[in-house]
């Protein structure tokens, strides 16, 4: 569609389902590698548990890379625009305190996938933590300390 930003396109169409199970992926601002850094990493991951705790999704699988993070989830309550702002701002405002950072962290918009029902979640599950191994940043994923899901 001409004219539209990216982060608005991929937001048409947009739908979300208590119960259901998305894919959930964002990227930091430009990419930069921010979570190279093991301590501002784990401060994501306490958005995903408090998400959790505050029973808007539950994780079922997640990691989070140099610059991204991918977050399996059961959705529970709200919308998938909620708990993306939710767990992106609040993971910035925490970041950027402890870094004495500035602005922006993450890409404005994110990317998800709901699985259909012939999709296997153990094979999504595996494709998000096996992020580390594809692109070459651990020889094995237990020597990765930024990842977890329900099943292991």
């Amino acid at each position: 569609m001409p004219g539209l930003s990216s982060s608005h396109r991929l937001r048409i169409g947009r739908y979300a389902e208590q119960n259901r199970i998305y894919l959930l992926t964002a990227n930091t601002l430009k990419r930069e590698p921010v979570f190279r850094d093991y301590a501002l990493g784990r401060m994501v991951v306490h958005q995903f548990r408090q998400a959790q705790e505050q029973g808007f999704a539950d994780s079922l699988a997640w990691v989070v890379m140099p610059d991204h993070f991918h977050w399996l989830v059961q959705l529970q309550k709200g919308s998938l625009g909620q708990l993306m702002c939710q767990a992106k701002s609040l993971s910035a405002r925490s970041i950027n305190a402890a870094t004495g950072r500035a602005g922006s962290l993450w890409q404005q918009s994110f990317h998800d996938h709901s699985l259909r029902q012939e999709e296997s979640l153990v094979r999504v599950a595996r494709y998000v933590v096996a992020n580390p191994l594809r692109t070459g940043l651990v020889k094995k994923l237990g020597d990765y300390p930024l990842w977890d899901a329900i099943w292991i």
